[in-house]
């Protein structure tokens, strides 16, 4: 999945307080399924009281980031075909590459009715959004050098914690939407798959913990990728006594 700082929301205006102009955006989340934007507007009151969220101030922007965001889990995905060595996770990357790239699809099919055309790599908005572009580079050149279990321990913490962010994000977005029923459904359509990646990333962590074939956290998502310490063992029982002649 992509990281947490890419993440975001389907479509947002602009709203203005005091002659300023306050953005929101989710950056980037990717829709694993169908991928529709739509023309709803966030209510004003309700995009202020989520901090930290910013949104394009223009369709084309939003657009960019969710392109930039399906290219990024497809590369990591085609990543993990090649280095892992678990064939779980290697089918959960299959999942997610055809999954983005279907979603893809239908955002460039969606960008050709509105006769825009996307870049591949946004223009940062600010420097928050430049320094989380730049750890997602960082973060795709790191798991080009691992290779078998170190890199499915990184490659499934990552998207673990992708996952849960998007949770929260569009839980955030569902409360900032204002009237649009069909949007409203995507969201819900949309959380409903994320939270079924999120458990299969969480499941594949506890098959491939300090137990099975690759380093990671177990069930309780500790010790990702060092083995558990071996249960000590009882002192051997004192040898009974014996009566005296």
């Amino acid at each position: 999945m992509v990281s947490p700082a890419r993440m975001g929301i389907v479509r947002g205006r602009i709203t203005h307080t005091g002659g300023k102009t306050m953005k929101r955006m989710m950056k980037g989340f990717v829709v694993a399924g169908a991928l529709v934007v739509g023309s709803t507007a966030f209510a004003a009151e309700k995009a202020t009281a989520h901090k930290g969220f910013v949104v394009p101030s223009d369709e084309k922007a939003l657009l960019e980031r969710l392109h930039y965001a399906n290219q990024q889990e497809i590369k990591q995905g085609e990543l993990a075909q090649q280095n892992s060595q678990n064939p779980d996770v290697k089918a959960f990357a299959e999942q997610m590459v055809r999954q983005h790239t279907e979603a893809d699809q239908k955002l460039l099919a969606y960008t050709q009715t509105k006769k825009v055309k996307l870049t591949d790599t946004p223009k940062p908005m600010d420097d928050a959004e430049k320094k989380a572009m730049a750890a997602d580079k960082a973060n795709l050149e790191n798991l080009r050098v691992l290779k078998g279990e170190a890199f499915d321990s990184a490659y499934l913490a990552g998207q673990l914690g992708a996952h849960d962010a998007v949770l929260g994000k569009l839980a955030a977005g569902n409360q900032a939407i204002d009237g649009d029923p069909q949007l409203g459904a995507l969201i819900t359509e949309v959380t409903k798959n994320v939270a079924q990646h999120r458990q299969h990333v969480y499941a594949l962590l506890g098959k491939t913990g300090p137990e099975g074939a690759v380093g990671g956290a177990g069930a309780s998502g500790t010790n990702m990728g060092t083995p558990a310490p071996a249960p000590a063992q009882p002192a051997p029982a004192p040898a009974p006594t014996q009566p005296r002649k």
